[in-house]
């Protein structure tokens, strides 16, 4: 998710080894991408909608009703059941994913609070009127928080009742508006383990209440929804790469929190093939997804030595391959365009081009799809040279043949100072380019693998 730097290193620690910020965040088939656009402009026009960094995002992901406005507040009829399929959603075969039993690779974007807002505000229904403008303009799919912190998850424990009435409106209006769906079940997770009582460690045990509280919870929502065609691929969390193995992890405990509550990469690789298990046991087809940014240019130094020294290439394979544990059969990443390959990724990539060719080869050796679950940069008012930066990347990944990818990010008013792209403001190219990249990739995908 797009922020200011979280995981901040020692001052005299090298630019090269600065840790990535935690990045914040049918029926119209047959038209261009082009007619899409000019549909989803003209919705926009006759119908107006109503990071800056982590805490803003947090505080906008808190925000919710009192009890008895929101036991008040009208509620929207409940659409009917969802559509099933044979085999709904994406599948994957030796790293080549599957759409209605074609090859199929796409960009999409992030639209962090889709659900937050109904969860949160049972009457706003603004990010459902969203949802129905990215599928007039052609974009595929969407990636958001299922929960964000601890009030989410209680919000489920306590009522599953209602907050399934909430995710319900959210799943009906993308089968309608052919927008499909991946899901981020743990966007702030560190914070689960606290509704157990139990140290952070716990999510590296199988056997503790952490992880059945994670089984509950991803289960549930998986056998409510597996049928549904809207549903495309299951994703753990946000960017739990960036938190492990921290040589400062103490400047970043909770208030009263020990060695036990700092993320081990070894606590990691347990807390996200349990996460796996407990999908396959539900769902038999989707891809998995861990929901990792890159490695920190440190990564592995930061777990050999405690050190912040750069890592090499064959170090930064290394890492990915072990913080993708098997039953994942995904790569995933987050990719910035906004800082120089050296500066965002690393001493050893010549460009962000490099990289995601390194990314590429590992993931057609491991036999699976990469998943960019970030990508973009900020820009601000007036600001020249955002978007061929923008294109540039779009065009990396093409050329690296990513299978799936998601800007960041849309509709996500906190992040009105450079992040946020709307069909109105400055950066609604991004919706345009990002449409005619995935009409681009969906044609690639089958010419390439017939």
């Amino acid at each position: 998710m797009a922020q200011a730097r979280r995981w901040d290193v020692p001052e005299e620690a090298t630019e090269q080894a600065t840790p990535p910020r935690q990045h914040a965040p049918s029926l119209m088939k047959n038209l261009t991408a082009i007619s899409f656009l000019a549909l989803a402009f003209a919705a926009h026009d006759a119908q107006a909608r109503s990071g800056v960094g982590h805490q803003i995002i947090a505080a906008e992901a808190d925000r919710q009703l009192p009890p008895t406005a929101q036991e008040n507040v009208p509620r929207p009829a409940l659409p009917a059941k969802p559509v099933t399929t044979g085999q709904p959603g994406l599948s994957q075969k030796d790293g080549v994913l599957f759409k209605d039993g074609k090859p199929y690779r796409g960009v999409g974007a992030n639209y962090f609070d889709l659900f937050l807002r109904v969860l949160h505000e049972p009457a706003n229904t603004t990010s459902l009127t969203g949802l129905q403008q990215l599928g007039a303009a052609g974009i595929p799919f969407v990636r958001f928080a299922v929960a964000f912190g601890e009030g989410d998850w209680k919000s489920f424990f306590n009522g599953q009742d209602e907050f399934f009435r909430r995710l319900d409106l959210v799943v009906r209006t993308a089968e309608r508006a052919n927008v499909s769906l991946v899901p981020s079940f743990f966007w702030d997770f560190m914070n689960f383990a606290d509704l157990a009582n139990e140290q952070r460690d716990q999510w590296g045990n199988p056997e503790s209440q952490t992880v059945a509280r994670m089984r509950q919870f991803v289960g549930a929502i998986i056998e409510r929804y597996k049928e549904s065609p809207a549903l495309w691929a299951w994703e753990f969390g946000n960017e739990p790469n960036l938190l492990a193995d921290l040589p400062n992890a103490v400047e970043f405990r909770k208030s009263g929190g020990t060695e036990r509550d700092d993320l081990r990469s070894k606590d990691m690789v347990v807390m996200l093939a349990e996460f796996a298990k407990e999908v396959r046991r539900h769902d038999s087809h989707r891809p998995i997804i861990a929901g990792h940014s890159h490695p920190r240019a440190s990564a592995w130094h930061n777990t050999a030595e405690k050190s912040w020294k750069a890592d090499s290439r064959e170090q930064t394979i290394e890492i990915i391959r072990r913080d993708n544990p098997a039953p994942l059969d995904t790569l995933a990443i987050h990719i910035y365009a906004g800082d120089a390959a050296p500066k965002e990724l690393g001493a050893w990539p010549g460009d962000h081009a490099d990289y995601l060719h390194v990314v590429r080869a590992l993931a057609r050796e491991m036999k699976r799809p990469v998943f960019i679950g970030e990508f973009g940069l900020a820009s601000k008012d007036g600001e020249s040279g955002a978007r061929a930066k923008f294109e540039k990347l779009l065009s990396d990944m093409e050329q690296a043949e990513v299978d799936l990818a998601a800007f960041w990010v849309f509709d996500l008013k906190s992040q009105n100072n450079g992040w946020n792209a709307t069909f109105d403001n400055d950066r609604a190219y991004m919706l345009k380019l990002t449409a005619e990249a995935n009409h681009r990739w969906n044609k690639a995908a089958l010419l390439n693998n017939p």
